[in-house]
């Protein structure tokens, strides 16, 4: 008989890291009552019971060919099915016998210090998708997951914010997955089962309401550190959307791409600057306030990572579907073109604190560490596999300057941190440059 656990998929597509001292100290974390939790359990009892009976009618309705009376339905059931809900329906009639009381105290696990990073983790195994926050701390050599989210569909990109409508500044995570919704979680709540807030809405077909927001799979996510209400989604559906989540609506959408949108970041200092790169090989820099007018660039492939050079302000890199990255100036154009992997370039880091480190990963398991200035092709200082297997994403920390994360999809090993310096080629060439201290990126809570 077939082994499930070994056909299932188990990967990390995407991750994203936390300065330090942005999180809470202290979590807070959800405890609900029996009472709450018997209520919760009957409710979902109940439309599960609903949604079987419709499922029963109209299977015997062989009028409705386009099944438009689940159409409202689709949100809930895929919900359901994700957090696993289903099996409840199994519970018995008195679920308040399956549950006691605990008043369980704080726990020292649970106290996030101000010398730790997080990491955020989309995870993907089998069937479920979670959204794990790891605790990273260097000087106590310490790395485990804190806490996490369960997910309704696979996370394709994470963006972190401390914005929500009406709060104080948070601790957030945006994310976007396989439907056309973004979910934005509070990291400062442990054991929710709804994020803080969405951006979208799915056409409803009793309610006689319209979409709102991308009408395919969200792929890439960059929050605007200026003007802090604006976070920029791109889409399968070829469209940029820049939502206003104040109001939670698209304040503007920008259509110019022929091919799916995957690449997406805010210029560093200019707040209405956005790079954006798709799958029809192009290169895009929008000022927002007049996104017709905008420059474009052809690259030599699918645009998989675009990146602001942090240190040189007109400059960007691209990595690309053919394993290329590819430096631009927005004044000069190309300034060069390097064949730097064998497969498509998944991850790609410039540091802003390390000058000439460039870092760069892809599904032909390796990592491999650059030393590039303005306007010569990087030479590769050095070449390692982690053991992770085809990598789909890659990280530098934003405290420590050459300490990276990793995300494969080897079942048994998937994720990984790893200090740089360790590599003795990478500390001869890069350990007498003086570092640089950026101002902080994200706004202090």
């Amino acid at each position: 008989m077939e082994n499930n656990s070994e056909t299932n998929i188990n990967f990390v597509p995407c991750l994203k890291w936390v300065k330090k001292g942005v999180a809470s100290t202290t979590p807070s974390n959800v405890q609900l009552s029996k009472n709450e939790l018997v209520q919760i359990i009957n409710d979902t009892k109940e439309k599960l019971n609903i949604a079987t009976n419709n499922e029963s009618m109209e299977a015997d309705n062989n009028e409705d060919e386009f099944n438009l009376a689940e159409y409202d339905n689709e949100d809930e059931n895929q919900t359901a099915h994700a957090l696993g809900i289903h099996s409840l329906a199994e519970l018995p009639t008195e679920a308040e016998d399956h549950f006691s009381e605990s008043d369980d105290s704080e726990k020292e696990d649970d106290i996030i210090k101000t010398t730790d990073n997080l990491i955020l983790v989309g995870h993907v195994e089998g069937d479920a998708a979670v959204l794990e926050v790891y605790v990273y701390n260097e000087e106590e050599e310490s790395l485990y997951v804190h806490h996490d989210f369960l997910l309704p569909s696979f996370p394709l990109c994470l963006e972190w914010l401390n914005y929500e409508p009406k709060q104080p500044k948070g601790n957030y995570c945006a994310v976007g997955s396989m439907t056309p919704i973004i979910e934005v979680w509070d990291l400062d709540v442990m054991n929710c089962i709804e994020p803080a807030f969405k951006l979208g809405k799915t056409a409803s077909v009793k309610k006689r309401r319209e979409a709102v927001g991308h009408t395919d799979a969200v792929l890439a996510l960059a929050w605007n550190r200026t003007f802090e209400h604006i976070l920029a989604s791109g889409s399968v559906d070829q469209s940029i959307l820049l939502w206003d989540m104040e109001n939670q609506t698209p304040s503007s959408t920008v259509k110019v791409f022929q091919e799916k949108v995957q690449c997406l970041e805010w210029h560093k200092f200019e707040g209405q600057t956005l790079l954006a790169g798709g799958c029809d090989n192009t290169a895009r820099v929008f000022d927002c306030r007049t996104p017709d007018n905008h420059q474009t660039w052809q690259i030599s492939g699918e645009a998989e990572r675009l990146l602001w050079n942090p240190l040189q302000p007109f400059m960007f890199l691209a990595g690309t579907s053919n394993g290329y990255v590819e430096c631009f100036d927005c004044r000069k154009g190309k300034l060069w073109s390097l064949e730097a992997h064998q497969k498509e370039v998944t991850g790609l880091a410039i540091s802003g604190q390390c000058p000439g480190l460039l870092v760069t990963a892809s599904p032909d398991e390796t990592v491999k560490t650059w030393d590039f200035t303005e306007d010569n092709t990087p030479r590769l200082v050095h070449e390692k596999e982690f053991g992770i297997g085809n990598i789909h994403c890659l990280e530098l920390c934003p405290d420590l300057p050459f300490v990276i994360s990793v995300g494969g999809d080897k079942k048994s090993n998937n994720f990984s941190v790893f200090d740089l310096q360790n590599i003795d080629p990478v500390t001869h060439t890069f350990g007498s440059r003086d570092l640089i201290q950026l101002e902080s990126e994200e706004t202090d809570k």
